[in-house]
């Protein structure tokens, strides 16, 4: 791999696709595919709303990466030194006023429950293995200086405080380490094997050290058996990916390949398709994930978050850059990791 992620500003790139991806699809989540085409018209010409309002997709990336920095302001990124501020964090946002963009349940349940004393584990929805950590997990994958212990026990660590589902924390460490390699030059070619091998490597790993005990609030007999189901879930899923990418149909609605991306391994695996099938050609990625009949703003995020990791701050067009959302805090969160 290249050493060019700073030349590039991959961090930036990331943040703001994310965003805009997550604007893009913003408007069309809950609609199937014949009702955004009479509603945007033909999907390679989608355009970004104005203004360009995000979901709590963007929402959430941001309280997530604004408490990995808080944590790595105080030292060396740790279980215990991460998740305070990064519950911190989700609560606040649990409370604020904008928090009013259709956020999903589990969210909403685990963040009332961290707003306590407990342990997080209590809080963790065990059950859930909906897309709502995986579509914030990018940050994780993008912090300069982590091992690779700490990249994936962080991921998991920011899924398991709302999403304790294997699935979802499998998930989760995939999307951020997708967003890594592609950071670092990986080659968009060879990005699915590369995960596969990751996730096999990982297969029977229980992270004890950033997870705790959290497996013993599932009813799995041992951790090995309680993470091996997380991902093998994610290994049918990139297994879809590669079938899709054996004779690809741009045309056809993405979701009918790898799922409408409502739990986690789905929302992985389209978002990765949608940015496998244009990787050269990122705001196509956009528009591709965000007209299809699933979970289209966390589609979008996602192939936005990779799509920028790859071809780094200057994909995206400059006059949607300049509308997004949350501009200021995502390119200052960008600049800080691609310094």
């Amino acid at each position: 791999m290249t050493s060019g992620r700073n030349t590039k500003r991959a961090a930036t790139g990331s943040l703001i696709g994310l965003a805009l991806g997550d604007a893009l699809g913003f408007p069309t989540e809950f609609n199937d595919v014949p009702s955004i085409l009479a509603k945007c018209g033909p999907w390679r010409e989608m355009e970004l709303i104005k203004p360009a309002i995000v979901s709590d997709d963007t929402q959430m990336t941001l309280a997530l990466g604004n408490g990995i920095r808080m944590a790595m302001d105080r030292g060396v990124l740790a279980p215990v030194g991460m998740e305070r501020p990064v519950r911190k964090e989700f609560v606040d946002w649990y409370h604020s006023p904008d928090n009013n963009r259709a956020p999903g349940r589990t969210c909403l349940t685990a963040c009332a429950l961290l707003d306590s004393d407990g342990p997080w584990q209590e809080a963790s929805q065990i059950g859930s293995k909906g897309c709502g950590a995986n579509m914030r997990v990018a940050p994780v994958g993008l912090v300069p200086g982590l091992s690779v212990e700490q990249r994936s026990g962080a991921a998991q660590l920011q899924s398991a405080l709302t999403h304790g589902h294997p699935t979802a924390l499998a998930a989760s460490d995939l999307t951020a380490r997708a967003v890594y390699l592609l950071a670092h030059g990986a080659d968009p070619t060879g990005l699915v094997g590369q995960l596969r091998s990751y996730a096999f490597e990982n297969r029977s790993h229980y992270n004890e050290r950033w997870l705790g005990d959290l497996w013993r609030h599932s009813q799995d007999p041992t951790p090995e058996a309680f993470i091996s189901r997380g991902w093998d879930d994610c290994l049918t899923a990139l297994d879809r990916v590669v079938k899709a990418l054996r004779s690809p149909s741009p045309e056809t609605d993405p979701c009918l390949d790898t799922g409408e991306g409502w739990i986690a391994e789905e929302a992985m695996a389209t978002g990765l398709l949608c940015f496998l099938l244009f990787p050269d050609e990122p705001v196509l990625a956009l528009r591709r994930a965000a007209c299809t009949e699933g979970d289209s703003d966390s589609i979008a995020c996602l192939a936005g978050a990779f799509a920028g990791a790859h071809l780094g701050a200057e994909a995206w067009p400059k006059e949607w850059e300049e509308r997004i959302e949350y501009r200021s805090e995502l390119l200052s969160l960008g600049a800080l990791w691609d310094a």
